[in-house]
This record gives C-alpha cells, structure tokens and sequence, in this order.
C-alpha cells in the first residue's frame, strides 16, 4: 500500500546499487527444489539474452553482470566511486591509472582472482561488438602482480572511472581452452550459442543453478562470496519472466511472487492500493526512440523529411494517454542533469508544420516505410510503435508495423531489417557522450562507433566534437561541446525522439526493495533484505 518515490537527482546515487541488482534480471531458470530458507520469488517481462556479459550492451545483461560478478568499481549513494573488485587506485600521471585490486577474492569455480583476470576481461571487452567503443580509450592494460593492474590510456581520459564500473572481471582459466563442440570457451557469438552463453563463473553475490532460457532461472547465494558486510539475506531467488503486464501485477497481488518489475502505467493504482503490496516509482533517464534509416529510405537522406517526422509525433500524447503520465516528453537524448542537456530544446509537435515540410521535400503524398518494435522490452513498446505509426498516418506515411518478442528483436535490430526500429538507451557511463557514441555516430565496425545507430546518420564534425570532449578535463568547456552536439542532432533530426521513462517497481511488503533500487534500474539484489512474513 505505501508508495515511494526517488527523485531523478538521486540516480547517480543509486547507480551501484542498481548495476548489481540487474544482475539478477537476466541469468537463467531455476529448479522447484531450491526453495531455501529466504526465497525470492520475482517476475520480471523478460530475462537476458545470454549468460554472456560481453554478448549484449543491454539492461538486462548488467542486471545479470551485477548478480553474477562484480565490477571492479561501483557508484556509492554518495555519488562517489566505490571500491568492489578494485580495493584502491591512484592516478600515475595524465594517461596511467594503477589498480590495487582485493585479495582473497575466489570465482564461483573456485579459481583466484588475479590481476590476470583483469587483463582477460578488458582485452575481451575490447573485442566485443557491444562494448569495445566504450573502452576504445584503453591502450593498454598490464598485470603489475597478482594483485596490482596498470591501466593506460591513448589520451587523457577523465571518464576512466566511469568504464571501471563496467568491467566485470571474467573468471580467465574457466573461460580459456576449447569447448566440448572445438570452440573457443571466449568467444562472442551474438545472439547465437557458445560456452560464455550457457556457462558463468564469476566473483558475484550468485551463481546460477539453473537456467531454461525465457521460462524460469534460479540464482543461489554464493556461500564463497567475499562481502561479508552485505546485509542481505537472500538465499536463493527464482526468476520467472512474465511478458504480459495484467498476468505479472496479479501474480504480486496474489501472493505466487514477491517482486515484480516493471509495474505498467495501468497498473499503478492498482498496486497502490493494495493492502499486501508496495510500490516505488522513479524519474527515469532512459530514452525511448526511434531510428530512420537513411540508407533504406532515400527520403530520410533529407532533414526535412526527419523533422516532419518530429512533427508528425505527438510526444506529449504519448506520454499523458499511453503512458498516463508516467513518461517525460523528451527533445533530445540527454536528460536534465547531463552534461550535455540544453534546456532551450522544445518538443516539435506541429502537425500543419509536418506537413509543410513533406510538401517542400517533394512528399506531400507520403510514402510507404516499414516499422519494427519490441513488445516486451520497453513500457508499453508495442503500443507506443502503434501510436506513432497512426500518426505518420497524418502526413501520409504508410506504415508496416511489425513487434517481436525481445529475444527475437534484437537479432532483427542488428540486421537493420526495417525501415524504423525503436530502441531505448540509458547512458551506459551515465555521461552525454555515450548517447552519440552508440547512436549516432558514423557507423565504425573497427572501433565499434554507432554500434546500435539504426538511422545510419552520419555527421564527421559530430564524432570529432565528442572525440574531443572526451578528452577535455575542463567540466565547462566539455558541456559546452556536448550540448553543441546535443543542438545539431535536433537541428538535424537524426533521431525521432519520444520520452524518457520512468520506472516503478512492486513488492510485497516482507520484501526491503527501496534500498536496492536505483535510476539505472540494476536493482542490487545481493544487497536485499526480506523480513520474516
């Protein structure tokens, strides 16, 4: 019945926290037999991908990093870098930062973790399609001795800490050697079958039981786990995805699970309400939005068809109708509090505009385009692509809309195998950068630029802005940069901007959820506490 809710200025607090709670979202099943004496029961619309770290630069795939491994620094509720795997660490000089990392730290196999692991782990993730952009800064990392890593950077590098908190030391020795088919234990198969994405051994709160990838997953206490002053008490915890909102707030209210997430904009009330269950709410900072393909669609090469587009969608409709005000109209990727958010940017929302523009560009009489979306990833996905396909409509855009399972989704986002394609992004360094280093930068598969840049917008100048932000220590003059990038995407339209969303979790009132949620939505489920009932 009681209701709480935490502010978008506590996010970066609550990074941490979140990061190892999302652990937990997306590993595997679980069996009928581990019921142990503190049992989480939870249900959340959908589970990873993979058992794979690497595989996937996705929620769920950190939720799941935090569950089965630690980072090797975490964000505190101080706002403040926290030590995990890293005990301590000194910057050297402009370019070299040394790790003391912890000792007596053991993987989930029972290997040691050394310095070695470290190196493993960032030489892999620099190999991953996913992440290897995010630690193109790293030239190099070298193992000091067992317990001491050395960290070098191409250039001067002030978000350094910030990729720390993704880099997961990955169990070297288990990984390393040849499958049982003759492949390679590390290699990254996306959205395919390998060792890495049935196998997990790592320094986490949990190990994995069992896993029956989309059905059910158990994670079991790790009895080895290094932190011994984590509060919680949590011995065991079986996943059950439950794709359909109604089915998963029932089976809270019901009493047949103990923690469910997301909670649907429809749905608040009704958890609010009620006697035997909680509910707690957050601003978000993850935007939801759509791609158009420049190179599928010769009329998106034109800025005037884009910003019709941006015309054309009624953001705040979205937001008050499908959302039920649950949602905040965005104009751009950053959010207020990144750095490179500007203020001035309004919603564009003018269908006679819309319409101007088509007519100038030579569309007056629209034309046919195909549509994709998850419809279990995102809040109310499915619903929001309809929505905005009725209202191409108005500018006579003819829209084939197609939705999919996320499983299936992300191997069709990968292909570009449409004309539009939603996706939604929160800044993986909680930094402005990483928006444009993902989304819309020049597509690099080398360094792993534009990664997820759907659209194929491509604007140089753009990509040398934020190349030189990322390495101005000066916090003024790097803000000025990446708001200037920030003016030009909306100048030019390179995405269709619809809302950031905001979260809400539920649980029944034995279940301590507060302290373990965070903006980042990885709640920190090695860290919760449940009450005897």
């Amino acid at each position: 019945m009681a209701q709480h809710t935490l502010h978008t200025s506590t996010f970066k607090k609550t990074l941490l926290a979140s990061a190892m709670a999302a652990t937990l979202v997306g590993t595997g099943l679980v069996s009928t037999a581990a019921q142990a004496e503190n049992t989480l029961r939870m249900a959340y619309d959908a589970d990873p991908v993979s058992l794979d770290i690497h595989e996937q630069l996705s929620g769920g795939i950190l939720q799941l990093s935090h569950m089965t491994h630690d980072p090797l620094v975490r964000w505190n509720d101080s706002l403040e870098f926290e030590p995990r795997l890293a005990a301590d660490w000194e910057q050297v000089d402009d370019t070299t930062m040394r790790m003391s990392l912890r000792e007596g730290v053991k993987f989930h196999s029972g290997n040691t973790f050394t310095a070695d692991d470290v190196v493993w782990t960032i030489e892999r993730l620099q190999r991953s399609p996913d992440f290897k952009a995010i630690f193109d800064p790293i030239e190099s990392v070298t193992a000091v001795d067992d317990h001491t890593v050395e960290i070098i950077t191409k250039k001067p590098y002030p978000l350094l800490l910030n990729l720390a908190t993704y880099a997961f030391p990955m169990d070297s020795a288990f990984y390393s050697g040849e499958a049982e088919d003759g492949d390679p234990k590390d290699e990254i198969v996306k959205n395919g079958n390998s060792f890495a994405s049935r196998n997990v051994s790592g320094t986490g709160p949990y190990t994995v039981a069992d896993r029956q990838q989309g059905v059910r997953t158990e994670f079991e206490r790790n009895p080895n786990y290094w932190d011994t002053e984590s509060p919680g008490n949590v011995d065991t915890i079986i996943l059950k995805p439950i794709s359909e909102n109604a089915t998963r707030v029932a089976a809270l209210l019901s009493g047949d699970v103990d923690f469910i997430a997301p909670v649907p904009p429809n749905d608040l009330e009704r958890v609010r309400e009620s006697e035997d269950a909680k509910l707690v709410t957050m601003s978000g900072t993850r935007i939801i939005f759509f791609h158009m393909n420049q190179e599928r669609v010769e009329a998106f090469q034109d800025p005037r068809v884009r910003q019709a587009f941006a015309y054309a969608v009624n953001q705040e409709a979205i937001a008050d109708r499908l959302m039920k005000g649950f949602a905040t109209p965005a104009a751009q990727f950053s959010p207020e509090g990144y750095a490179g958010h500007v203020e001035s940017l309004e919603k564009r929302y003018d269908l006679e505009r819309a319409q101007t523009l088509m007519a100038e560009a030579g569309y007056a009489d629209g034309f046919d385009i195909t549509m994709m979306a998850p419809n279990n990833r995102y809040v109310n996905d499915a619903k929001i692509a309809q929505a905005v396909a009725a209202m191409l409509a108005r500018i006579n855009v003819n829209v084939d809309l197609s939705t999919l399972p996320k499983a299936q989704y992300w191997g069709e986002y990968d292909d570009r195998a449409a004309d539009m394609m939603l996706i939604g992004w929160h800044a993986d360094t909680e930094d402005s950068a990483n928006f444009h280093e993902y989304l819309t930068a020049c597509v690099d598969l080398d360094t792993g630029a534009g990664q997820y840049n759907a659209g194929n917008y491509c604007n140089p100048a753009l990509d040398a802005l934020v190349a030189e932000a990322n390495v101005e220590v000066d916090r003024a003059e790097r803000a000025a940069m990446l708001q200037e990038v920030e003016q030009t995407l909306y100048d030019e339209a390179a995405i269709l901007p619809l809302h950031w969303q905001d979260l809400a979790w539920a649980s029944a009132n034995h279940v301590n959820i507060e302290p373990v949620l965070n903006v980042m939505n990885f709640p920190y489920l090695g860290d919760l506490v449940m009450d005897a009932e």
